[in-house]
């Protein structure tokens, strides 16, 4: 009994969708009667409606494609596909539409990291924005962070900044005295806070003595990786073994390039400039007391471009509250060194 009451239903609902299917295809042929009839007779023009038409009746009745003889079926899928982003378009438009947009200043930050952190990629920096207590998808990071076309890769500057700590530069300048004798100074300068490590003079620059600079100027244990200097001969064979033997690489400018040791020529330029193109050297203990003082000028007081306007040791910032600004005289009254002291 049940199966002939579905066999019955079956062959009612066969009937009703192959009724509905006749239906559908004279409504399609119509309307396409109805186009025709409207037409120039030379070139057959279709309305937005017509398009809307095809694009429901295909939505409705996908078999519509083998009735229509006016245009081809994939003229009717396109009209179907555009109707379909118009919709959703007008839908998105109802309510708000997508993501919350994310605060500019939180982008510039996200793009900030990206540069100077070319290792981080977006999980690393959706964590870092969450301890900074910024509320973001990581999808947004991912978004909004600078892209590369090339394989991420550290700056020369942070490179240079990870290998300064190991690198010392050494060079000699030459100072004529009241008598009009020659004085050799040897500078020993650390890349990493621009520090004048050791400073001797003499009158004879021999290799014998280079070495023992070397020596006083780095207890072994804290020799640097490499020292930069240029090519005198003054530097001869066991200065060479010293170094050698303290495990420090050697590094020797070209010919005729001072640029190449640009620290060292810098602080020489500066000893120049500010401190003994101003006076008169009578000998070697003047030299080294005017030398000391500038030194002394040189770290505790003197502010650099390189180190951020700070000292080689740093120098704490006095606020306004801390008292007067009094003047130090420094390297003979050359120079000045200034102070908040409570009155």
């Amino acid at each position: 009994m049940i199966s002939f009451v579905s066999a019955v239903l079956s062959l009612l609902s066969f009937r009703l969708r192959r009724r509905a299917s006749l239906e559908l295809e004279v409504i399609a042929l119509r309307h396409q009667l109805g186009v025709l009839r409207r037409q120039c007779p030379r070139r057959l023009r279709l309305r937005s409606s017509d398009r809307l038409f095809w694009a429901w009746l295909y939505r409705l009745w996908p078999r519509c494609l083998e009735a229509m003889v006016l245009v081809k079926p994939a003229t009717v899928v396109h009209w179907h596909r555009s109707g379909f982003r118009l919709y959703w378009r007008w839908r998105s438009r109802l309510g708000r539409r997508g993501r919350p947009a994310v605060d500019y200043d939180v982008r510039i930050l996200i793009c900030r990291m990206s540069q100077a952190n070319p290792l981080w990629g977006a999980p690393r920096i959706h964590g870092e924005l969450l301890k900074l207590g910024i509320r973001i998808g990581q999808t947004a990071v991912a978004k909004y962070m600078v892209r590369r076309s090339k394989s991420p890769s550290p700056t020369w500057r942070t490179f240079l900044r990870n290998h300064i700590d190991g690198i010392a530069a050494l060079d000699m300048l030459v100072v004529v005295s009241g008598a009009f004798r020659l004085l050799y100074v040897v500078i020993v300068l650390g890349h990493a806070r621009r520090q004048i490590i050791h400073f001797a003079v003499t009158r004879h620059p021999t290799q014998d003595w280079l070495s023992q600079q070397i020596t006083e100027a780095f207890s072994w244990d804290t020799a640097p990786r490499y020292l930069l200097r240029d090519r005198d001969a003054s530097y001869g064979p066991r200065f060479r073994r010293r170094v050698e033997a303290m495990g420090i690489d050697e590094v020797v400018t070209a010919p005729r390039s001072p640029w190449q040791n640009p620290y060292a020529e810098r602080v020489i330029g500066s000893i120049r400039r500010e401190c003994l193109d101003h006076i008169i050297v009578f000998n070697e203990r003047h030299l080294r007391r005017v030398l000391a003082s500038y030194v002394d000028y040189y770290h505790r007081s003197r502010t650099h471009l390189a180190l951020d306007k700070d000292c080689p040791q740093e120098r704490p910032i006095q606020p306004p509250s801390t008292g007067k600004i009094i003047a130090f005289p420094k390297v003979g009254g050359l120079h000045h060194h200034y102070e908040r002291l409570a009155a």
